[in-house]
């Protein structure tokens, strides 16, 4: 099976993650999905094939050479976003793209423009695979677990290429930030590893953000408007003026590289009640503490003028991994000189936003993300190039070969 044809399988399993089941894995998809690449992995051969009863899958590919060798491990997620609809996904390939408007769905006339999305452009030349616009495609991370398998088909086809022993693991729930909480390190058993989980070809991330939710509540009271005169208080007006007291330009519409922000996700209530969400992020350790002490400022400042009616929860999400990568850097060489292998260019950039692996840094097992090749994640308009994922197979494997060689 070509990798290819793996993806497009695969794509075609809805594994849409569920933030409030409060179950692992958050749909029974995903486990659907695990098991039917349970079984492709035991087809292949692969040794210490386990999956628990959350939907973790893990597997080794033993190694062909002797010597003392670490072992690597390679990463992706089973779910896609809950974000748009994963389900009946109907992929399609569109031979040496053009570089003109892609039409996804006459009927609906959904078309993906390089007017829009101008990194087209950068893929002309090259077949694309796009969805018919009333599903996302998977990418996200279906490419990841296709080049994985790949490779480590690529890897069993030449024994030629000497590595050490591989584990490979596929996880889920990763989109609603859950995919490292039950993940077994010390059964992984891997010295490091890398998540295939980034975008565009050539991405290299051990950078993220830091991250918390904040929950704000503001108790009002609420009386008959024709006598409300100095004893209503409207619990909307207060969250209202609560949102405009954070900074105009710190949010994610006017920040980019290593800008931090706060983000207003979720508004609900009524005169009575209202909670305000926000999420916060920061690669800046200090900042990131910063801003979680202003959002408790403006909670006691909005308590001076209406006394006991606003409080606020705030809860970590994750860190910024690059203080735990940074004491064995080797594995971000390693990843530079296998894309260079791989006629790659590496980006090294910071992630504005989470990866399993920054969760997987802090459990002890240091873990850099690379790209899977998918660009516009999330929604209608996403697409993969064939050759980015090519690509990222290829990347796998030379990483497997350099770890060995070293």
């Amino acid at each position: 099976m070509t990798l290819v044809d793996r993806f497009l399988d695969y794509v075609k399993f809805d594994t849409q993650s569920d933030e409030l089941t409060n179950l692992t894995p958050s749909t029974p998809g995903q486990m659907v999905f695990a098991q039917y690449l349970e079984k492709e992995l035991q087809k292949m051969g692969l040794e210490d094939i386990t999956l628990d009863e959350n939907g973790y899958l893990m597997a080794t590919l033993p190694a062909n050479t002797d010597g003392d060798i670490p072992v690597v491990g390679f990463i992706a997620h089973l779910d896609t976003s809950p974000d748009m609809s994963g389900r009946h996904v109907n992929p399609r390939i569109v031979k040496n793209y053009d570089g003109q408007d892609i039409t996804l769905n006459e009927k609906e006339q959904i078309v993906l423009s390089p007017g829009e999305f101008p990194e087209l452009r950068d893929y002309v030349g090259q077949d694309l695979i796009v969805t018919d616009g009333t599903t996302l495609l998977g990418a996200d991370d279906k490419a990841g677990i296709a080049e994985i398998i790949s490779a480590v088909a690529y890897l069993q086809e030449h024994p030629e290429i000497k590595h050490g022993k591989i584990r490979i693991a596929f996880n889920p729930d990763e989109e609603i930030g859950l995919g490292a909480h039950k993940f077994d390190v010390e059964h992984f058993g891997c010295d490091f590893a890398y998540t295939m989980d980034g975008g565009e070809i050539g991405e290299l991330e051990y950078e993220n953000f830091n991250a918390a939710v904040a929950r704000i509540t503001i108790k009002g009271r609420n009386v008959h408007p024709g006598s409300a005169k100095h004893k209503m208080i409207n619990s909307i007006r207060v969250a209202t003026l609560f949102t405009q007291m954070l900074p105009r330009w710190e949010t994610p519409e006017h920040t980019e590289g290593y800008e931090g922000f706060y983000h207003l996700v979720n508004i609900e209530g009524s005169v009575e009640s209202t909670t305000i969400t926000y999420i916060i992020r920061d690669h800046d350790r200090a900042r990131f503490e910063s801003r979680k002490r202003e959002i408790e400022h403006l909670v006691n400042k909005t308590n001076n003028e209406y006394p006991g009616c606003c409080t606020a929860e705030i809860k970590d999400q994750y860190y910024n991994m690059r203080e735990k990568i940074e004491p064995v850097m080797h594995i971000i060489d390693i990843a530079k000189q296998a894309m260079y292998d791989a006629d790659v260019t590496p980006k090294v950039l910071p992630i504005r936003g989470g990866t399993d692996g920054a969760q997987l840094s802090f459990k002890g097992l240091p873990c850099p993300n690379i790209f899977a090749g998918g660009l516009n994640f999330h929604g209608r308009y996403e697409f993969v190039p064939v050759p980015s994922m090519e690509k990222a197979r290829d990347v796998i494997v030379h990483i497997a070969r350099l770890v060995a060689g070293k």
